[in-house]
């Protein structure tokens, strides 16, 4: 088999699976912190129209990237609000956030649909871009991608090597306990649900800068519910975050290199590959760990400090 041919299908792979990893990193460091964020797909398409709108009117892609993580941030500043200033229900929180955030985003990039830009540019070093094989696969990314891979080295040593990181977890664990050691159990939770925020924000602007660089009504096509499951897929460990969504990332192209060969199997079937893959990941994980996975024992119970 041709190695460029092989060097393409693997880049493909690789930016299918970029935003899934960014927004899934951002939402376990929220659950490893007790707080489970069903908002996931509201903040990503916010933060692709954000960041292509902010894009398109500065003609830069770092300032659309920036505002696209702004808007990430802010929508779950109010889901937070809502779940760890008042106690809410976090699940119906969430569901909120995701209808919200449909609805917010239509009204942000109504003035932009069918309007297109540059992609967000790719690296490009000499010597080492052009070399045979895997020149422009490691060395030919754009900034979104390495973003991601920094971003979840810096939660994996983070969450294991750091003092900060093994609060995050202790909250997550037993936040009753933690609050009698002294730990600001709310204010951990409520900057770990802004970094997801931020992270999701971040993801979405990733789809409308880099992936496909224009802004369309629904362009996450269900990409922060994967997200969700492939933090549960990955059992809270950043770095399975990143094999599971170049796995989900793989059956995204799969389905399209399937379409494109004409193979005989209706589109509408071929289309529904990625979320199969999931549904078929989580029934696997389960019933190869019917105790379930090593989930945060807190997750999606509210705190209420003992007064």
């Amino acid at each position: 088999m041709n190695p460029d041919f092989v060097q393409l299908v693997l880049i493909t792979v690789v930016t299918a699976a970029t935003p899934l990893a960014i927004a899934a990193i951002g939402e376990l460091v929220a659950e490893r912190a007790g707080v489970l964020n069903l908002g996931v797909e509201g903040m990503m398409i916010v933060g692709a129209s954000v960041g292509f709108a902010a894009a398109y009117l500065s003609d830069s892609t770092l300032l659309g990237a920036l505002a696209g993580t702004v808007s990430g941030v802010a929508m779950a500043g109010l889901f937070a609000f809502l779940v760890i200033g008042l106690a809410a229900n976090q699940v119906a929180s969430g569901l909120a956030l995701t209808i919200l955030g449909g609805g917010l985003s239509g009204l942000i990039g109504a003035g932009f649909v069918g309007q297109k830009r540059t992609a967000a540019p790719s690296l490009s070093i000499p010597g080492l871009t052009d070399l045979p094989g895997f020149g422009r696969l490691v060395f030919g990314q754009d900034m979104f991608v390495y973003a991601g891979i920094a971003l979840i080295a810096a939660v994996a040593y983070g969450l294991a090597r750091t003092r900060a990181g093994l609060t995050l977890r202790a909250v997550g664990d037993n936040h009753q306990s933690a609050h009698v050691l002294g730990f600001p159990v709310l204010r951990i939770r409520l900057l770990a649900v802004l970094f997801g925020g931020g992270c999701a924000g971040l993801a979405g602007s990733y789809l409308s800068l880099a992936y496909t660089p224009f802004w369309s009504p629904g362009m996450t096509a269900g990409r922060g519910w994967i997200a969700l499951a492939l933090v549960v897929f990955a059992s809270w460990r950043p770095w399975r975050v990143l094999a599971g969504a170049l796995l989900f990332g793989g059956a995204t192209v799969l389905q399209l290199h399937a379409q494109a060969l004409g193979v005989g199997l209706p589109g509408q079937l071929l289309s529904a590959v990625p979320y199969l893959a999931t549904v078929l990941a989580l029934v696997l994980l389960s019933w190869r760990n019917r105790r379930g996975a090593a989930a945060p024992a807190m997750l999606g119970a509210p705190f209420i400090a003992d007064r």
